[in-house]
């Protein structure tokens, strides 16, 4: 596979897309304090990329599915997430904010699910290479988010919009890139979508993705502001967001023999553990760099291997032409519907409750998700099944 042109291809979109996401994700926040918002309106504006992605990848995947133009649909919306993001340059007010993050957003969050569900296409029974191709978008985020906290230690936090529309180019470049997948028919291609939303486990699985989400929420909104707050330099900000990522990548490389040693399900089950563990060391053990990393290193199972299973699974279960719009409903309810709550939540608890306890709440709901996955959650035992 990493010989195919598709590999590279693909790979790229994926280092662009993430690339993105460690230059916006953990400083962005900062950006939006120094514009003198609130904890409550940084909350509320962090919460755009969630809310939209509820709406916008179904809504997209649906159009992907049905008009077969998978591939045009991913460059229409890398394109005008680019465009709707050069509103920032024009004006700093709330409201202003408020709809150039939220276009931003709708566009922004179409393309991803549509390219995992062509990477995936692409793989066919090798589903379990997947982790392989995603890696170069952890790489991606390493190389941003460490870049990017040098560069704002040594430059006013203004360059940050620059930094990140320069990223998102990368994305417009790479979306005329990827390569369009021939779908197999499938035996449930006759059935409404719904149909396949309404089975039990589907639905568990998708409830407990939506709390893995949720319990993320105070992370990605107030991680980078509760770190510089209690001393740490920005680049300090930068390389711990980067150790989890860097064992991300370890992970998603030994998904296959992980999967068939231990199954999807064992795999989802320690997932949500581990993000309740890590949620709890973020939030009372802040004042110990050594928990900290650790915490950090918990991200390999909370994110790279969750999200590696969780994939999979969506997979086994919408096949055929429902393949796009499986991935965009696992992205809309989950990181989007979920991302939305947590982000909401931590936004109003952080001054009233503070650190300690919306990350306790997090972890909370990280452990509601464990119990969803072991009651509810019965799928196959690896990627290929």
């Amino acid at each position: 596979m990493p010989g195919d042109l598709p590999y590279w291809r693909l790979a790229g979109f994926y280092f662009f897309y993430f690339s993105f996401v460690g230059a916006f994700a953990p400083y962005w926040s900062l950006y939006l304090r120094d514009l003198q918002f609130s904890a409550f309106q940084i909350g509320v504006l962090m919460s755009l990329l969630q809310v939209m992605r509820i709406f916008a990848p179904p809504a997209w995947g649906w159009v992907a599915d049905h008009t077969g133009k998978r591939s045009l649909v991913i460059q229409l919306a890398a394109a005008l997430s680019v465009v709707s993001f050069a509103g920032v340059f024009f004006g700093t007010s709330f409201p202003w904010m408020f709809a150039v993050m939220a276009l931003t957003s709708f566009f922004w969050g179409a393309s991803l699910p549509l390219v995992e569900a062509t990477t995936l296409a692409h793989l066919g029974a090798g589903a379990a290479g997947y982790g392989r191709i995603r890696s170069w978008g952890s790489i991606g985020f390493i190389a941003a988010v460490i870049g990017v906290g040098y560069l704002l230690d040594k430059l006013p936090i203004g360059v940050l919009p620059w930094a990140v529309t320069t990223l998102m180019s990368g994305i417009v470049v790479f979306a005329r890139l990827v390569p369009d997948a021939i779908v197999p028919a499938h035996e449930t291609d006759h059935m409404p979508v719904w149909a396949i939303l309404r089975r039990p486990e589907v639905a568990a699985l998708f409830a407990a993705c939506s709390l893995m989400a949720a319990a993320h929420g105070p992370y990605y909104t107030f991680y980078s502001i509760y770190l510089v707050d209690h001393g740490y330099s920005k680049a300090s900000v930068g390389w711990l967001w980067s150790i989890g990522v860097v064992f991300e990548i370890g992970v998603f490389f030994a998904m296959p023999w992980l999967a068939g040693r231990f199954g999807l399900r064992r795999i989802l089950l320690a997932s949500f553990a581990a993000a309740a563990l890590r949620f709890l060391l973020i939030g009372w053990g802040v004042g110990y760099p050594a928990l900290l990393v650790l915490a950090q290193v918990l991200h390999a199972l909370s994110f790279g291997a969750y999200h590696a299973a969780a994939v999979a699974v969506i997979h086994h279960f919408f096949r055929g032409r429902h393949q796009a719009k499986g991935q965009a409903l696992y992205t809309g309810l989950s990181f989007g519907a979920g991302g939305t709550v947590g982000g909401i939540f931590s936004g109003a608890a952080w001054e009233p409750l503070g650190a300690s306890l919306t990350f306790s709440a997090a972890s909370l709901a990280a452990l509601l998700g464990a119990w969803l996955i072991a009651a509810h959650l019965r799928v196959p035992a690896s990627p290929a099944s």
